[in-house]
């Protein structure tokens, strides 16, 4: 689909990733636009289909089996609690780790891939995530540069095209789309305003780079599914199966990892394909690992700790969701992670700018 040789040539190679934007809403809504124009085809994303496993397989080039970023919410057996990864603090909010003396590094351990390139790499992201310590461990040795609008994010792509005439790699994030997709959902004219406001902006910014000798590769970390709140399981609701637990549910709403007391396993899987049994599929942890579900090679030493001993697999648009001490219970029409072609399947296009 893509041949590596076509990356030797250009001067400029640009990764834009475009948050949640999936190829299937790309062939239902944008027929005739740039981004099917120039589609090379579609390719799956990583499991689960997330930001935190698939932006972490863009920074590190290593699929989540070895960087073992394995969703929003994580169990760190190092630390003894479940975070919010991305923001890297305790689930139920607080301070960053790193201002408690805890390294990121220990814990996006993986070499990143602006390390292992050797040519000058660059990062355009929106200026508040420049230094997270998300941010700062997956980025290493690149140059970070930030960005305020969708104007303002091509506008900077092009000024570091332009920094000089050696090669270079830039990576481009843009989250906006995504946040559009959860609050509204993906058959909303609010997402599909901006679908077509990332599509002028990104027609203009092709004129402007003419001359540049630079390729460009669109693609997202997952795509999107619409959900209902008739489909939403809460475990405040099931707290038999709540007390079966030792741990809140980790990963996402559409792929739950579920760590079980171990007296109580007979009742867990008794528990699930009765009461779940039309909405998700019951698997082992690490089975998953074993089928490699989350990437080929050998697996990260984590990554046992990272996804229970149960994960549930939502079917159709089925979530489930439980909320902790200090968490403010809400809702999304939009949700990903799981393994619908809405939400795995991510397009690749590609753009060469002579």
């Amino acid at each position: 689909m893509l041949n590596p040789d076509e990356l030797r040539a250009p001067t400029n190679v640009v990764l834009l990733v475009i948050d949640g934007l999936g190829h299937e809403y790309i062939m239902e809504y944008g027929k005739r636009s740039v981004f099917t124009k120039h589609m090379k085809g579609r390719i799956t994303s990583v499991f689960p289909a997330t930001t935190a496993s698939g932006v972490t397989t863009f920074l590190t080039g290593v699929a989540p089996q070895q960087h073992a970023i394995t969703g929003w919410f994580m169990y760190l057996k190092e630390m003894g609690l479940v975070a919010k990864i991305l923001p890297f603090m305790p689930r139920s909010g607080g301070l960053s780790f790193s201002l408690t003396d805890v390294d990121p590094k220990t814990i996006f351990n993986q070499e990143s891939i602006f390390d292992r390139i050797g040519v000058d790499s660059y990062y355009v992201i929106y200026k508040e995530l420049l230094n997270t310590d998300y941010t700062s461990a997956t980025s290493k040795t690149a140059k970070g540069i930030g960005y305020q609008t969708l104007t303002d994010f091509f506008k900077k792509i092009k000024e570091t095209i332009a920094l000089h005439n050696d090669r270079k790699y830039i990576y481009a994030y843009w989250s906006e789309f995504d946040g559009l997709c959860h609050r509204y959902g993906t058959n909303s004219t609010e997402v599909f305003s901006h679908f077509k406001e990332m599509e002028k902006n990104l027609g203009a910014f092709l004129e402007t780079i003419k001359g540049t000798n630079t390729i460009i590769l669109i693609t997202s970390d997952h795509g999107f599914i619409n959900t209902e709140e008739s489909r939403t399981i809460r475990l405040k609701e099931h707290p038999q199966f709540a007390d079966m637990l030792t741990l809140p549910l980790c990963g996402e709403p559409r792929v739950a990892y579920c760590y079980v007391r171990p007296s109580r396993v007979n009742d867990f899987e008794r528990y699930v394909r009765k009461t779940f049994k039309d909405t998700c599929e019951l698997r082992r942890g690490e089975e998953l690992i074993t089928n490699n579900y989350f990437g080929l090679f050998e697996p990260n030493e984590k990554l046992f700790d990272r996804i229970g001993d149960y994960v549930l697999i939502m079917h159709e648009n089925y979530v489930i969701k439980d909320v902790v001490a200090g968490e403010r219970e809400h809702y999304h029409i939009g949700n990903h992670g799981g393994v619908s072609k809405e939400e795995m399947f991510v397009p690749l296009i590609v753009i060469k700018v002579k």
